[in-house]
């Protein structure tokens, strides 16, 4: 077992190079893997513990105004575990040093205290004094986006009162984990701000002294919210209910879902193709360099060695290199994870990260990883048992020679290192496919990673080019007049502007529900373009509604189908509207009709919850702060922020994840690439120096070794699109989610990504095999063992 020992040594430092290639490709697999699901572990595990010990609500239900004394009745509700009233107002928030127009939210707290639900994290600073009506407290990300301090000031506009105040503490809320205006799809730090004060102060300040108008409650164990929610709906709706909902339905807690939703399927589908792919290279190229040495286990088993000593022999050889980089894998995996998952907390506002890595997720890779490699180890030692020693100590017999296809076609003109070349690979075909295979899957992850890129590209064309054309989105506090519109037109800068009406609703069919706002649009407009699944314009019908299709599978509808329509204001009626087709939108979920309909539904006049506006670009600049400075005017949402912000929330989520996995891909093409060549030089070494002796001058061998080489990569090519594109496809349908969805779509970038690698790992690695063919021992290659 000694000389064994000595053996494995000397093996594992003469195999050091291809040792290290498969080592690698074992290293990127696993640290994919723990990558992207010890990230994912720790952000759920963060989540539950925040929510846990910042008692964040199971329900929540806004009002327009109710008596204090009414909270005695909601907490008897069946079910309810523990209820607190609270006061909610809008703002607009002035900084000094900041031109752009600023909205936020006003909450309540206990005078000087915490609230018993929804507790505050503390950052800096502390709470405001219970008797002092300048004091606020305001959200980290916020505080963060101006580098605000306690002790700062910043000046809020609320019912029309301006109001100093002095920042007494920076805090984070677990309703607030993804802090994003009402109405929009992402977060604008910047301009979305959410401020706490003490209840006398705020209820003073909005007119709800001995009042509330927000309700939030946690239910008791083993109790179903939807019973609290109907009952706080039943006793609220006399006081302006805006209609009650579970955590579910919560802006901030569903968002998160839906991110932690689609990291989940990144997290699970990329690594899983890494590892399968991993997998089936290592078992190849194991394979194939432990054939390369049946001499040396026939001359073992000359000399007296079993058939099971000789195999733990070369399994531990395996077992050497599979070690190696599962260790380096985990190691590099676990750096990855900490820093995606600190990335994530930047964005996900939570109190502190709770990091985890499952043992499972680490053996699963290991055992993937090594089991492959030991497998095909394995099953190349065991091939090589089936040889008496005296034949399989023999050279393998050479293959059975016969005219090639090409030679049958009488195809001529090409030189004699050509047709060698041709001839090896139509003599060869398993070998030869095997390693087209091997190369084609690292084109196709190379296209997986690029295809996202690509993917989120189109996504922003489509939903702020062609649907979404307005410059500026002005909302208002309430529904007002469309004399509001024939305002906005007199504004120096504004050349067009086009009104819309937002209802909140529930959408109901058969046991299917979906809390939303109905957008109303003006049946001519053009500033909104809603597209179909070919991206064709899609007029509004003149009755019924149009969902996207997204929200069609959620509510189980197809065109023709009725909805019931739950109006969550004013009257509250309830409604029936049939569907009149599905519309594709990447981004969000909506509901659609002409506006004129929607108020004939609602029984009202021409009222309007915002306008589109496109304006003169010299003016893009002053304009948000005049439009916020109007009567009524809520917030202003531009749409080349939006777009920066968006490209801001890809650049922190999914693209992190991606770019990531491509540094990792490259690492993968580049170990199957350099394999090939390595193995390729072994198994030909000796007919390479042969035709050195037979006169053929160095280039015309280099020419046949790495000219094979770049073949069979340029024969991978098109199977690896191929593979590519079935990959990508397969992972767009796990990624989609309410808050967007990654479309199919695949830019000759992609194409041209997993090309330009492979073809750059066969080029690095053939230069790495130059300086080895130029020091072939023509002398010591030629000896043939008797």
């Amino acid at each position: 077992m000694r000389t064994l020992n000595v053996k494995l040594r000397r093996d594992l430092w003469t195999l050091k190079g291809q040792g290290l290639a498969i080592a690698l490709v074992i290293a990127s697999g696993i640290a994919t893997l723990v990558m992207a699901l010890a990230s994912l572990d720790t952000l759920r595990l963060t989540q539950r513990s925040v929510y846990q010990s910042q008692r964040f609500a199971d329900v929540f239900a806004e009002l327009k105004r109710a008596p204090e004394r009414i909270a005695e009745r909601l907490i008897e509700i069946p079910g309810v575990a523990e209820l607190e009233t609270r006061v909610r107002a809008p703002v607009n928030v002035r900084l000094p040093g900041y031109d752009q127009p600023v909205t936020g939210l006003a909450l309540s707290i206990p005078d000087g205290r915490q609230p018993e639900l929804n507790r505050l994290d503390v950052r800096e600073g502390r709470f405001p004094d219970p008797d002092r009506s300048d004091q606020a407290l305001v959200s980290d990300a916020f505080a963060d986006a101006h580098g605000l301090e306690p002790g700062d000031t910043l000046a809020i506009v609320i019912d029309g009162r301006f109001q100093q105040l002095t920042i007494q503490g920076i805090v984070l809320s677990p309703e607030f984990i993804y802090q994003v205006r009402p109405g929009d799809l992402l977060p604008d730090y910047e301009r979305y701000a959410i401020l706490w004060m003490n209840r006398s102060t705020l209820a003073a300040a909005f007119d709800m002294e001995g009042a509330f108008n927000s309700v939030v409650a946690t239910v008791s164990p083993g109790q179903s919210p939807g019973r609290v929610v109907a009952g706080l709906d039943l006793l609220l709706a006399p006081w302006g209910g805006a209609g009650a909902y579970t955590r579910e339905d919560q802006t901030s807690h569903r968002y998160l879902e839906d991110e932690l939703t689609q990291l989940e399927t990144i997290g699970t589908a990329l690594p899983a193709i890494f590892i399968a792919v991993a997998a089936f290279l290592l078992n190849v190229v194991a394979a194939r360099m432990i054939r390369n040495q049946r001499e040396q286990i026939a001359v073992l088993k000359a000399f007296g060695y079993g058939n099971a000593t000789i195999a733990r022999h070369y399994l531990a050889l395996a077992a050497v290199v599979v070690v190696i980089g599962s260790v380096a894998g985990l190691g590099f995996g676990l750096w990855l994870a900490s820093l995606v998952a600190e990335l994530y907390q930047q964005f996900f506002r939570f109190p502190w990260l709770e990091f985890r890595l499952r043992p499972q997720v680490v053996l699963t890779g290991i055992v993937i990883a090594g089991g492959a490699t030991l497998l095909g180890t394995f099953g190349a030692v065991r091939q090589a048992f089936r040889l008496p020693p005296a034949e399989a100590m023999r050279p393998e017999p050479p293959a059975r020679y016969r005219p090639t296809l090409m030679e049958r076609l009488g195809i001529r003109g090409f030189s004699q290192p050509a047709r060698i070349i041709l001839r090896n690979l139509e003599r060869h075909p398993w070998k030869s496919t095997l390693s087209v295979l091997g190369i084609a899957l690292a084109v196709a992850m190379m296209m997986v990673t690029g295809f996202q890129v690509s993917a989120i590209g189109r996504m922003i064309d489509v939903q702020f080019r062609l649907v979404q054309k307005q410059d500026f989105t002005v909302t208002f506090t309430d529904p007002t007049s469309a004399s509001a519109a024939h305002d906005l037109r007199g504004v120096p800068g504004v050349l067009y502007v086009e009104g819309f009406r937002t209802v909140p609703a529930t959408l109901r069919h058969g046991h299917r529900s979906h809390r939303l706002s109905v957008q109303g649009y003006q049946a001519d407009g053009r500033l909104l373009t809603l597209r179909d699944a070919s991206l064709d314009p899609v007029q509004l019908p003149p009755d019924g509604i149009l969902l996207t299709d997204r929200l069609g599978e959620t509510l189980g509808v197809r065109a023709g189908d009725r909805l019931q329509v739950e109006v969550q204001e004013g009257a509250r009626p309830v409604l029936t509207v049939r569907v009149a087709g599905l519309v594709r939108e990447y981004i969000g979920i909506g509901a659609y009709m002409q506006r004129d309909a929607l108020s004939r539904l609602l029984r009202e006049g021409d009222a309007l919850s915002g306008a589109f506006l496109a304006v003169d670009p010299r003016e893009a600049e002053r304009l948000p702060r005049v439009l916020e400075d109007m009567p009524r005017v809520a917030g202003v949402t531009g749409r080349e922020r939006s777009i920066r912000v968006f490209d801001d929330l890809m650049d922190r989520s999914i693209l992190v994840i991606t770019f990531f996995s491509m540094g990792l891909a490259g690492i993968i093409a580049f170990a199957v690439v350099y394999n090939n060549v390595r193995i390729a030089f072994a198994e030909r070494r000796r007919e390479l120096a042969t035709l050195r002796v037979l006169g053929f001058s160095h280039g015309e061998i280099r020419f046949i070794l790495l000219g094979e080489v770049v073949l069979l990569t340029l024969l991978a090519l098109l199977p690896g699109f191929l593979i590519g594109v079935g990959l990508s496809w397969l992972l767009t349908l796990g990624l989609q989610t309410d808050a967007y969805r990654i479309p199919f779509v695949l830019t000759p970038s992609a194409f041209a990504l997993g090309a330009v690698v492979v073809l750059g790992a066969t080029v690095l690695s053939s230069l790495f095999m130059l300086r080895a063919l130029t020091r072939l021992d023509m002398v010591s290659a030629l000896k043939a063992m008797e």
